[in-house]
């Protein structure tokens, strides 16, 4: 007993190891003092010397941050979003001077122009100088916050690619400046969310903001709104931040279930050709490029299996072979169309060169070899 209690609590010590924040504080000449700074690095950071990550900044750290460094960690632990590098920015004492805009035409005024171009001039460019930094930049905002992280999407080039906006409470005219601009922005994942039992002025004006972006016609906006039903102000927070990270990131997961029988089973076009333009697109959406996932390659496969569709096996083949080179799954798509088109001979090679590779997934050695003596026994070789 008293060793199974040990072993618990050196698992939890090295899990928390892991993913335990880095606390600095940063002198800006901007607003003239130092901010203190929360800092959840992924968990392979040091040893991934070449990857990059997407940066999430997150105001309102000191509250904020812990709960979107865990729901971050999580999800990358699971592959349905990238690692990334999640930075909290405290403002316990300084949220109402940080997000302060002018009564006449609501922009950033005082310290919120200060505290605006902290934020851009003086805090990303230090992360990205400092950390591996990818292209894609996702700021987290809620009440004051979730107001002001707006100010960002107004820039001709947005710093920010993603923003989660919670619970907002917004200044007059922002809901229009808001969808007039992702009617016309490129790229941009903007995401939304209210409670029914949420502050009476703020709920209202954010469900008028979703009208309104609802009415937009811009395919390169990926927007999402939750109401959720019996939320807080405060509840609602955490319940949003991860439907935010799962809309986000929808086309980084794995193939599901659901994709596999509703999209790419039925497809007349090649399900090769569905792969390789899934990742395309992923890298060109999040700036992230990464290797192909086995599970994703098995999908494919079965898929192409079942429509009989032999001649994606062996782009198939090859493309795992680039992807996975040092184990036996390209060999043994490309064994597969040999057998299928009618050449044993090729196919009983591709299958002993498989075997002197790793074993992966389904595959092992003994599978291997079966495959070959089978083809020598209906040859008679």
């Amino acid at each position: 007993m008293k060793k199974s209690l040990t072993l618990i609590i050196a698992c939890l010590f090295t899990f928390s190891g892991y993913t335990q924040a880095i606390y600095e504080s940063f002198r800006s000449i901007k607003l003239d003092q130092n901010r203190e700074l929360k800092i959840q690095l992924p968990r392979n950071y040091k040893k991934n010397v070449d990857k990059t990550y997407p940066l999430i900044i997150v105001l309102d750290g000191d509250y904020l941050f812990e709960p979107v460094a865990g729901n971050v960690d999580y999800f990358s632990y699971w592959e349905d979003m990238p690692e990334s590098i999640v930075v909290g920015v405290n403002q316990r004492k300084t949220k109402v001077d940080d997000c302060r805009y002018d009564e006449g035409q609501y922009l950033p005024t005082l310290k919120g122009a200060a505290f605006f171009e902290f934020i851009g001039q003086e805090l990303l460019p230090y992360l990205n100088q400092t950390y591996r930094t990818a292209q894609l930049k996702i700021i987290v905002g809620h009440d004051y916050t979730g107001n002001f992280m707006n100010y960002f999407l107004f820039k001709d080039n947005p710093i920010f690619q993603g923003y989660i906006c919670l619970s907002p409470e917004l200044a007059p005219p922002m809901a229009e400046r808001i969808s007039q601009k992702l009617g016309s922005s490129s790229d941009i994942w903007y995401y939304l969310a209210t409670a029914t039992n949420d502050a009476e002025g703020i709920k209202n004006s954010v469900r008028d903001l979703d009208e309104k972006i609802k009415g937009i016609d811009n395919p390169d906006t990926h927007y999402f709104f939750d109401d959720f039903d019996e939320s807080s102000h405060y509840t609602l927070v955490g319940r949003g931040i991860p439907k935010a990270l799962e809309a986000i990131f929808e086309m980084y997961r794995p193939i599901s279930k659901k994709t596999y029988k509703e999209v790419i089973l039925p497809l007349e076009t090649s399900a090769y050709d569905y792969l390789v333009d899934m990742y395309k697109t992923t890298e060109q959406l999040y700036g992230i490029k990464r290797q192909i996932r086995v599970n994703d390659f098995i999908a494919i496969s079965t898929a192409i299996e079942k429509n009989k569709k032999w001649e994606d096996l062996e782009s198939l083949g090859k493309l795992a072979i680039k992807e996975h080179p040092d184990t036996m799954l390209g060999h043994y798509y490309l064994a597969m169309f040999y057998e299928q088109t009618g050449e044993p001979k090729k196919a009983m090679r591709s299958y002993e060169n498989g075997f002197q590779l790793s074993e992966i997934a389904f595959l092992t050695k003994d599978y291997m070899l079966d495959k070959v003596n089978k083809i020598k026994e209906d040859f008679g070789w």
